[in-house]
């Protein structure tokens, strides 16, 4: 009975994102183990990552909209990045943490496929990345389905037991199938009157996961504001802040579209348009870039 009812719960909670079903198989770029888990989960055998002495001369939370696209490495990333190598995390594998948005259909997955991408404007200096992190473009893995929020990927009703282990979450199932050295972290909290407070109880608990696992997590800024105040990208940045970890800010590169990249801003607010799915891919193929070039001199 407890598990039905929290069942319930979790599917009134994501309701994040509807499946569109006129969604392109790919959108055309636009021209212009066990031993794992038991190994990291005994305290005394793994690295700990020491607390941040970063100066606050950073820009602050309250300022993110003028927060850059492509975020600098930060030094709790070069710690948690190194982490990750010595817990025998893949330096050629990312994850995604992630809802609709990001899904391969209109997100990333034409990287993966030469002929699909070529005459994106710039993409020839991005294409040792390419190289790098081939075959994880086109692949969402076990914590990215439409309908995913910050709720769904830490419950276990929600992984698929095909693949996971007993009680494991979508998050937990992800990070030991994939061993990332990088994990995208973009959720939406989509319900009537959503509350920032909870989307930042469950994005702590995502975040120290993931360093825990010597995994970089890159947070992201939305284009929508459905909830009208933008609290969700200020509470974004605010933990970015406070844990000193990389944001891409994709609601800045957003407001130089059309619509500041939503598809149909009077009926559906929240969606967005096949020219922002293909600059999305790119700036977070930037991030990427820069990330892992940063973290490797």
């Amino acid at each position: 009975m407890k598990k039905t009812i929290s069942l319930l719960i979790i599917l009134l909670l994501v309701t994040a994102c509807a499946e569109q079903t006129d969604t392109p198989e790919f959108a055309e770029p636009v021209v212009e183990d066990e031993a794992y888990i038991t190994a990291t989960q005994t305290e005394s055998a793994a690295p700990q990552l020491e607390p941040s002495s970063t100066a606050d001369t950073r820009p602050t939370p309250e300022d993110w909209r003028d927060w850059p696209v492509i975020p600098e490495v930060t030094p709790k990333a070069r710690e948690i990045y190194q982490l990750g190598l010595e817990l025998g995390n893949d330096p050629h594998a990312f994850s995604k943490i992630a809802d609709c948005h990001n899904v391969k259909v209109a997100f990333l997955g034409f990287f993966d496929h030469p002929g699909k991408y070529e005459n994106m404007e710039g993409i020839e200096e991005l294409q040792d990345t390419i190289d790098h992190f081939s075959g994880y473009f086109d692949r969402d893995g076990q914590s990215t389905q439409y309908g995913f929020n910050a709720a769904a990927v830490l419950s276990p009703l929600m992984a698929d037991p095909d693949v996971c282990l007993p009680d494991e979450t979508p998050l937990e199932c992800e990070v030991r199938i994939t061993r990332p050295t990088f994990a995208l972290v973009s959720l939406e909290f989509w319900f009537e009157g959503r509350d920032a407070d909870i989307y930042e109880r469950y994005m702590r608990q995502i975040i120290e996961y993931l360093m825990e696992k010597g995994v970089v997590p890159i947070l992201a800024t939305k284009a929508d504001n459905i909830e009208k105040d933008h609290s969700l990208n200020l509470t974004t940045a605010r933990l970015a802040y406070e844990y000193d970890l990389p944001l891409w800010n994709w609601w800045a590169a957003a407001q130089d579209l059309a619509n500041q990249g939503i598809d149909d801003p009077e009926n559906d607010p929240f969606h967005l348009s096949v020219e922002a799915w293909n600059v999305r891919s790119k700036t977070f193929l930037q991030t990427l870039d820069h990330l892992w070039e940063g973290l490797n001199v």
